[in-house]
C-alpha cells in the first residue's frame, strides 16, 4: 500500500458530506490520519468560495447599474456552463500557489479576484466581461465584496506557509449534469470535464474520494442544511432548486469508473504543451473509492464537536478506513 496519499480529491454531489467529511479530518490527530486512512494533516482548497464572489459580484453589478456577468440571477445556473472550467483553473492557481508557499500582496482582494476572475476566463476561451466594467463601477464592486475577499486571500497565504511535507492536500468540488441526462454527460457537464481541465501537477498525485449519495438525498440534504445567513458558509449554504435539477440531477462518477480498464480507478487521457510548443499525451489512473453516505453517515459533524456521539463517530470512521483502504491499494 501507498504509505501516504499526497492529494485527495473530495468529490460528490452537493450536500453529500464533503465538508463535514474535511471538518472531521481536520478533528483528528497526525497519527489517527497516518494510521488510519494512509493521509498526513490535512491542506484545504474549495472553489466554493468563489462561486460565492462571483454571486456577490453580480449583485453590486446590478446594484450598481450594470449588468450580472456570471449568472443568469440571483437564484439560478450560469450563464455559460464553462464557468465550471474556470473554478478549475482558480484551484489550480491556488495548488501552485500553496506548492510554492506562495504568498499573494495586493493592495486590493476584491480587485484581485475580478483580475484573476478575467484571467481564468481566458484560459478557458471565455469572455473576460469584468475589463469592460468602467472602473468607477468596479471600485464599488472591489469596496463591497473587500472584506470577504480579504478572508479567504490570508487564509490561503497562512495555509501556504504550513510545512507540506507528509501533509495531504484535499481539493473539494461538486460538479453533475441535468436530471435525467444520459451518459457520457456533454461536456462542460460533469466530472470528465473537471478530470480534463486540473493541472498536471495535481493529477500526478491525486485520487479520488468520492461520497456517494443519491440525487434526491443531495437535494433533501441541501434544503436542510441551509441558513438564511449561511451564503458564504462551506456548511450552511444552500444551492438553489433550479441549479439542483440543471447541474446535479446526476452525476458521472460511477460512469467513469465503469470505463476504466483497472480496478478502483478512473483512466484521465490529456494532452500537455511544454513551453517550446510541444505536446505530450499522458494517461493517469486515478485511484478512486466510494464513501457510501447514502445511510447518513455525516451530517452530525457540523455541530460543535463536544456534542458528537460515539455511535456516529465509528460509523463514519469505519466508512473512511473502508475507502481510505481501498485508495491506498489501488496508489500501490
Amino acid at each position: 500500500m501507498a504509505q501516504h496519499l499526497e492529494t485527495l480529491l473530495l468529490f460528490s454531489l452537493p450536500a453529500s458530506g464533503k465538508s463535514e467529511m474535511r471538518k472531521y479530518l481536520a478533528s483528528l490527530t497526525a497519527k489517527q490520519c497516518k494510521s488510519d486512512f494512509h493521509i498526513g494533516p490535512t491542506l484545504q482548497l474549495d472553489d466554493y468560495p468563489y462561486v460565492h464572489l462571483m454571486h456577490r459580484i453580480d449583485d453590486e453589478l446590478v446594484a450598481n447599474g450594470w449588468t450580472n456577468v456570471f449568472y443568469k440571477g440571483p437564484q439560478r445556473p450560469f450563464q455559460d456552463g464553462w464557468e465550471w472550467a474556470v473554478l478549475i483553473e482558480l484551484l489550480n492557481e491556488d495548488y501552485a500557489d500553496l506548492m510554492a508557499s506562495r504568498q499573494v500582496r495586493a493592495s486590493s482582494a476584491g480587485q484581485l479576484v475580478m483580475d484573476r476572475l478575467d484571467a481564468a476566463h481566458a484560459k478557458v476561451g471565455l469572455p473576460q466581461h469584468l475589463g469592460d466594467v468602467p472602473y468607477r463601477i468596479r471600485v464599488k464592486v472591489a469596496e463591497a465584496i473587500e472584506e470577504e475577499a480579504r478572508h479567504d486571500l490570508k487564509a490561503r497565504n497562512a495555509q501556504a506557509l504550513l510545512p507540506k511535507k507528509g501533509r495531504t492536500v484535499v481539493i473539494e468540488c461538486a460538479r453533475g449534469g441535468a436530471n435525467g441526462s444520459a451518459f457520457p454527460l456533454t461536456p462542460p457537464q460533469g466530472y470528465a470535464t473537471t478530470f480534463g481541465q486540473l493541472s498536471e501537477a495535481i493529477l500526478e498525485k491525486a485520487c479520488v474520494l468520492y461520497i456517494q449519495v443519491e440525487p434526491a438525498e443531495s437535494r433533501r440534504k441541501n434544503i436542510e442544511r441551509g441558513r438564511p445567513d449561511g451564503a458564504g458558509s462551506i456548511l450552511h449554504h444552500s444551492v438553489p432548486m433550479e441549479v439542483m435539477l440543471a447541474e446535479y440531477g446526476t452525476d458521472d462518477m460511477a460512469y467513469l469508473r465503469g470505463l476504466s480498464g483497472k480496478p478502483n480507478t478512473i483512466a484521465v487521457e490529456r494532452l500537455f504543451q511544454d513551453a517550446d510548443g510541444k505536446y505530450r499525451a499522458r494517461t493517469f489512473e486515478l485511484p478512486v473509492a466510494f464513501f457510501d453516505n447514502r445511510k447518513d453517515k455525516t451530517t452530525f459533524v457540523r455541530e460543535d464537536k463536544k456534542l458528537w456521539q460515539k455511535p456516529d463517530v465509528e460509523a463514519i470512521h469505519q466508512e473512511l478506513k473502508r475507502a481510505m483502504d481501498t485508495l491506498a491499494k489501488a496508489r500501490g
